[in-house]
């Protein structure tokens, strides 16, 4: 039987669960499943029970214990926390399950009630004693953040991400009237260009084998351009980020949402795109294009092919996901904001917050952004190097 605790019941309805080990989590699938297909925002394919199976799979380990608390009304699943517990540094912090994968944190619950169901959940959260709740990448237009529970956290990083009106953005062979005749005419002749180098084929295969070849080479592609720009990104270069994408696009069976759009020259991919698709969204997680073809346009036309197999699939919307950097905003028809915040549930936690821990992280982001381009490049190796060895342990 699976290890679950009810730690009390608000009522003769409503009753609250805790669901601490792998297997209790596993049987919850079929309900959490039809939770998520009443409830869910497009944006919380990240909280989907599929997402999460193949993270459990990757990265719980003994650093993380599951912290799932759940809300039952007459029975029926109604409310999920998905919550993690981490202990470093004598300190006890909630996250989101899916971090680092996952790009943005929520709560699913049911529409009816749901503010009274998630005071009831918040709750249930408070009475697990931790001293931190950490919420990385909570969107603004979240069930969360819309609630006000966490208003009074400590705000430590603030994005944007920007997103693309696929009707607006895709046209019949390329870009569509939204750009400028420049930017249409440019997108020619990089096709023009890159058939000179040969044979030039678009893909979308569907999850299986070939999306999780495709999926590896991705993430091989982005590894080795963020070397090669001296770009640190220990998420990206830990190897589990590379089988996490393996095995999620080659779940046909598990019903995947990781969708691929890639260009081949001459049978070998170039460029290749890892998005997630849901309920009318696509969110476009990895794009990646080969050393060889860095400097052709490919990145560009490979935005275009995404945003154009997203539409094919009846996305209306794609979500370039957080930061705003250049190359999206070219493509952006607005934005939504993105915050990491950090709420001190005991005076431990109020007093680490006090001396600031909630600014470390950035801190430490922005300095390594400032390091100079050889000395990043060695350590971006580095760091490479050491998470691949790791990995083999």
């Amino acid at each position: 039987m699976p290890k679950t605790r009810v730690p009390f019941a608000i009522d003769g309805a409503i009753t609250i669960g805790l669901i601490r080990d792998l297997e209790g989590f596993l049987a919850l699938r079929q309900e959490w499943d039809a939770l998520f297909e009443r409830a869910a925002l497009p944006q919380q394919v990240f909280q989907s029970h599929v997402f999460l199976r193949h993270w459990a799979e990757h990265y719980l380990d003994r650093h993380s214990a599951l912290s799932i608390v759940t809300l039952r009304r007459h029975g029926r699943l109604v409310m999920v926390w998905p919550l993690i517990r981490q202990r470093r540094c004598s300190l006890d912090t909630l996250r989101f399950m899916g971090i680092p994968v996952a790009q943005f944190g929520d709560v699913l619950v049911e529409e009816e009630d749901g503010d009274t169901l998630l005071q009831s959940g918040w709750r249930a959260v408070r009475m697990l004693h931790a001293d931190l709740f950490e919420a990385r990448k909570l969107r603004a237009d979240s069930v969360l953040a819309r609630s006000g529970l966490l208003d009074d956290a400590q705000r430590s990083e603030q994005l944007e991400a920007p997103f693309a009106d696929l009707a607006w953005r895709v046209g019949e062979k390329g870009p569509s009237l939204a750009y400028p005749s420049r930017e249409r005419s440019n997108h020619r002749r990089r096709l023009r260009r890159l058939e000179e180098r040969g044979a030039i084929s678009f893909h979308t295969p569907a999850p299986g084998p070939e999306a999780a070849l495709l999926a590896s080479a991705a993430v091989a592609m982005k590894q080795a351009s963020l070397t090669r720009h001296g770009i640190i990104a220990p998420t990206v270069d830990d190897p589990r980020f590379s089988a996490f994408f393996r095995d999620f696009a080659g779940d046909a069976a598990g019903g995947t949402s990781l969708r691929i759009s890639s260009i081949h020259c001459n049978g070998v991919p170039i460029g290749i795109d890892l998005s997630l698709d849901c309920k009318g969204r696509s969110f476009g997680h990895v794009i990646a294009t080969h050393p060889d073809h860095e400097r052709g346009g490919v990145g560009k036309m490979l935005v275009h092919h995404s945003f154009a197999s997203a539409r094919a699939r009846d996305n209306t919307i794609f979500d370039l996901l957080a930061p705003a950097d250049a190359y999206k905003l070219e493509h952006a028809d607005g934005q939504v904001g993105v915050t990491d915040l950090l709420l001190p549930l005991s005076l431990k936690g109020r007093l680490v917050c006090g001396l600031g821990i909630q600014h470390w992280r950035p801190a430490l982001k922005s300095a390594a952004k400032r390091l100079p381009p050889g000395i990043a490049r060695r350590v971006a190796a580095w760091n490479k190097g050491e998470n691949a060895q790791n990995g083999l342990r």
